[in-house]
């Protein structure tokens, strides 16, 4: 537990991806698999399922510190990070405790305590603050919160495990794909020579796009591109082999039971094919809204009414496995020509080629691009024909040419603070807009787009402002006004403002506009109604 804290500590600390990269080797190259592979598990982003409640632990927490409640919440409030809090009133153990490998804590301690009464869960805890010096207390309640977090992408830590085990990074990315079990023979088996084996169900890791900000000419030539329509849904690919289908998304998940007509598209496929799309909503000729797909995406049980209403296709767009073969080393062009011929073999109405967007000069593409939002796609994706299907995101490989989002000015009326090295900023923010009886209303929640210049300000402002305290959020004086943007746009019953939005973010503070400048509801529902 201690080599893990130490880890985490010079990973939080640390701001170069170089240093970061080199710890997390150091720490796989000594560390044993059994608390490497929890390490991975927990530095992948993976989490296991909250065991206990945070409001108990808190309260257990101050109780067994003799600090008054009242006094726990001032300190929370200063600090901002509950695991962070709660570790700090705890006092020290008196002698210092020999260390306790990761894996027993984890398996032997926080796993098991969703099967203790509550009686048992409060000692089993109070014991395990008592063995840990600070560090490795405040690490413990993060796990157990699941509130770990550390500024290290999946990347990095195959960067790192390839720098420790010599394993090529692409293996490695493949082999963490989909299912897998955080056990000392996974481990092992991750950092072994490629022997060219291929677990059935396993996916590819995803190709991805970055965003394109400038003007497509400084491309080069169009006739080196090939573009299409940007696809606003669940991207997945489709796997057969051995005679078995599987869906999956780019999140990881296992889809296959929740879209069958997806995986049925595979019937007359040959084993041995891997296919990259999006899953759509779809109708007549051309994708519904994503909020319908929503309507499918959380529900266990597909009733016949549901299959009916909300019909689905995947729009595939790229060929990663054909007959066995992994062709993602060739060029965009020849694998296109393998997929149109895979599309035409599988002769299923869920599975529509992704057609290209025509246009001779950027100029023209430009022009078609403008007609995305009729076609309920979110713009074009850039693709170089010369181009191999790659992990991750990688500079000119693969664009993505968005249409400009929605805009809306609103004020800033409640505040709460961050996590992580932001715990002690305001910097998650409330926005609202004015209803018709002259009263602003929540409309959206955004906490990134500002500088930390900006943020620093925000935050002292807030200081300043706060007129109202519930619990960790604060009420403050409208009198900010920041634009925000945000992708889509929907009727929600389960908003006071009776609308939801995709993806909010700030884009600027307004400082020429007075809140009374800030668009009204009504306005904010005219965009709906241009949508039809």
């Amino acid at each position: 537990m201690r080599a893990f804290a130490d880890l985490y500590a010079a990973l939080d600390e640390s701001t170069k991806t170089n240093d970061k990269v080199a710890v997390m080797a150091a720490y796989f190259a000594s560390t044993p698999p059994e608390d490497a592979v929890w390490a991975m598990h927990f530095l992948t982003g993976r989490r296991p399922k909250r065991q206990i409640n945070s409001n108990k632990m808190a309260a257990w927490a101050t109780e067994e510190a003799g600090v008054p409640g009242w006094m726990f919440g001032e300190c929370y409030d200063a600090v901002g990070d509950l695991a962070e809090t709660m570790a700090l009133v705890f006092p020290n153990a008196g002698d210092e405790e020999k260390d306790r490998p990761l894996h027993e804590w984890v398996e032997g301690t926080l796993l098991k305590l969703g099967e203790m009464d509550e009686e048992t869960q409060r000692a089993t805890l109070v014991d395990a603050w008592c063995r840990l010096d600070f560090r490795e207390r405040f690490l413990f309640n993060k796990l157990i919160t699941g509130a770990f977090r550390v500024g290290v992408s999946q990347e990095l830590v195959i960067r790192a495990l390839a720098k420790a085990s010599g394993v090529p990074a692409a293996s490695l990315a493949h082999r963490l794909m989909g299912a897998w079990s955080p056990t000392p023979e996974f481990f092992l088996s991750l950092l072994e020579e490629e022997d060219g084996s291929t677990q059935i169900s396993r996916p590819y890791p995803f190709c991805l796009a970055h965003p394109l900000e400038t003007d497509p000419a400084t491309l080069g030539d169009i006739d080196d591109w090939h573009a299409e329509w940007k696809w606003d849904g669940i991207r997945a690919q489709l796997i057969k082999r051995q005679g078995h289908s599987f869906v999956w998304s780019r999140g990881e998940d296992l889809m296959t039971e929740r879209f069958p007509e997806i995986a049925a598209a595979c019937d007359s496929l040959p084993d041995g094919t891997v296919i990259d799309g999006e899953i759509l909503a779809w109708t007549g000729d051309r994708p519904m809204k994503f909020a319908e797909l929503q309507k499918r995406i959380g529900r266990k049980n597909l009733s016949k009414k549901i299959l009916a209403d909300i019909p689905v296709v995947l729009v595939a767009f790229d060929l990663l496995e054909w007959r066995g073969e992994d062709v993602r080393e060739r060029p965009f062009v020849d694998r296109r020509v393998l997929l149109e011929g895979a599309v035409q073999e599988a002769s299923a109405a869920t599975m529509i080629l992704a057609e290209p967007a025509q246009a001779d000069t950027w100029e023209g593409l430009a022009a078609e691009r403008q007609r995305s939002r009729d076609l309920n796609v979110e713009g074009l994706m850039l693709k170089r024909k010369d181009s191999p299907y790659v992990v991750g995101r990688k500079k000119n490989v693969w664009w993505k040419w968005k249409i400009e989002p929605f805009t809306v000015d609103a004020v800033l009326i409640y505040a709460q603070r961050g996590n992580g090295k932001r715990a002690s900023l305001y910097t998650d923010y409330t926005f609202g807009v004015w209803n018709e009886e002259g009263q602003l209303v929540p409309f959206a929640k955004a906490y990134s787009g500002l500088t930390d210049e900006e943020i620093r300000k925000v935050d002292n402002w807030v200081r300043r402002n706060t007129r109202e305290k519930f619990g960790p959020v604060r009420t403050v004086n409208p009198e900010l006004v920041f634009e925000l943007a945000f992708e889509g746009i929907q009727l929600s019953t389960r908003h006071k403002s009776g609308v939801a939005v995709r993806f909010p973010r700030i884009t600027r503070w307004r400082h020429d506009k007075q809140p009374a400048d800030a668009d009204t509801l009504a306005g904010i529902k005219e965009i709906l109604l241009s949508r039809g």
